[in-house]
């Protein structure tokens, strides 16, 4: 028989794909149907499922209040998965809808750490999922950018996948770097930038800048951190938690991939 804390750790999963669900069939009502439409819906299920199975696989199974919080903002990025995806097929605009909910994911990704802390509940299990609900909602505000800006903006969006690729292959990508605060305000101006990039009313000159600059800016991070990476500048294993102590390094924090980060305390 499963404990209390594991029934509500389920529960939470099982809530956030229904959540989805609820939304993504409204969508699909106030949305034309079509293949491109249909994609969108299942990259969004993609990303909920993920997240969801990121709790249904932890041993024991748990959640915590801030892993709430970032159940909630991958249900955000998975309806934002499900308006941008399709313009990847008709080369229109996004709905502005999909603004309002990647602004929400994005504020909300400076809460779920600050919670983890305040209630000593941080883990690297929800450091996982938080990595991977922020590199979600970067590769869905790239898609979305594509139509209007250009298809090198899933440029942004990919670096974070490219990197935990080559990883698999060179395992000293693997090991934890110390937090540096240049990496943490380039990671964090990544979706920023792709946000602004979507907003009715921004000039193009300034919607195409935001997104140009911050390119050349993350691959700068990402090299770098490669680098630091290959010379064995890393955390030691009984090192405490990056950023600020709260156990949940994020991807537009932090590098590398908290997924291949060494245990945390």
């Amino acid at each position: 028989m499963e404990s209390r804390t594991a029934q509500r750790a389920s529960s939470d999963a099982l809530a956030a794909v229904a959540a989805y669900g609820v939304a993504g069939i409204w969508l699909s009502t106030v949305y034309s149907p079509g293949f491109g439409q249909s994609v969108g819906l299942a990259g969004g299920a993609t990303v909920i499922g993920c997240a969801a199975a990121s709790i249904l696989r932890r041993t024991p199974r748990f959640t915590t209040p801030a892993d709430r919080i970032t159940l909630l903002r991958a249900v955000l990025v998975a309806l934002c998965a499900a308006l941008a995806v399709p313009v990847l097929f008709t080369g229109q605009p996004p709905d502005p809808l999909l603004v309002f909910l990647g602004a929400a994911a994005f504020l909300l990704d400076a809460v779920d750490g600050p919670v983890a802390r305040r209630t000593g509940t941080a883990s690297a299990a929800g450091a996982r999922l938080d990595t991977a609900t922020d590199a979600a909602l970067v590769l869905v505000l790239s898609c979305a950018t594509a139509a209007s800006i250009g298809p090198w903006t899933l440029c942004i969006g990919s670096l974070y996948y490219v990197f935990g690729a080559a990883a698999q292959f060179w395992p000293h990508l693997r090991s934890q770097l110390p937090t540096n605060a240049v990496r943490k305000t380039i990671g964090a101006f990544q979706p920023f930038a792709l946000l602004l990039a979507l907003t009715p009313g921004i000039p193009p000159a300034l919607a195409a800048a935001a997104p140009a600059l911050a390119l050349p800016l993350l691959i700068f991070s990402f090299a770098r951190d490669v680098i630091e990476l290959a010379r064995g500048t890393t955390v030691g294993a009984d090192a405490p938690p990056p950023e600020g102590g709260d156990g949940r390094q994020s991807m537009l924090s932090g590098r590398p991939m908290s997924g291949f980060s060494r245990r945390r305390s």
